[in-house]
């Protein structure tokens, strides 16, 4: 379901979010043109490649049942220390909604950030009106804990987001 992301993913990235560039406008950051390029997409991976290699983040590609690559999920932000918690912050083509993909690449990261990373918490961030994201954070054990105002600038405003938590059940 899921693998770590290679610079060969380049292509294949650009080419789902090219597709996918309206569908997650209103849940996604302003992004210029490059982004949407091989190009851009290596330079992406290659940023996430380098915090994987320093231990600060770990980027994922998320597998259609072919292989092929339909979407991104990542954990953000590791921060050892007293805290041992990180973010997640996934998508998933269109094409490939409803499928049970987000469930499932989400499931694989909780369990590899709570096995072989030791994290104790994991965050997740949703818009208020993101329902099927809450439902994949739900399905896996999140919960929400508040409501950030303004926390993040998606599709060009600051906008207010649910904040999601799992615990790891060894930890507590």
């Amino acid at each position: 379901m899921t693998r770590l992301l290679t610079p060969e993913d380049a292509p294949a990235l650009a080419e789902c979010l090219t597709e996918n560039r309206e569908f997650m406008r209103p849940w996604d950051a302003l992004r210029d043109d490059r982004y949407f390029t091989p190009e851009g997409q290596r330079e992406q991976i290659e940023e996430a490649l380098r915090a994987y290699t320093s231990g600060a983040g770990a980027p994922f590609a998320i597998l259609a049942d072919d292989g092929s690559v339909v979407g991104r999920i990542n954990i953000n932000g590791i921060i050892r220390g007293a805290f041992q918690s990180a973010a997640i912050g996934y998508w998933v083509s269109k094409s490939h909604n409803g499928r049970g993909l987000a469930t499932a690449a989400v499931a694989e990261v909780k369990r590899y950030a709570f096995g072989p990373l030791d994290l104790h918490r994991l965050q997740a961030e949703t818009l208020l009106h993101n329902t099927g994201s809450q439902r994949v954070l739900r399905r896996n054990g999140f919960t929400p804990f508040g409501v950030a105002p303004h926390y993040l600038k998606i599709a060009g405003e600051w906008q207010d987001h649910v904040l999601f938590q799992a615990l790891n059940p060894e930890a507590v």
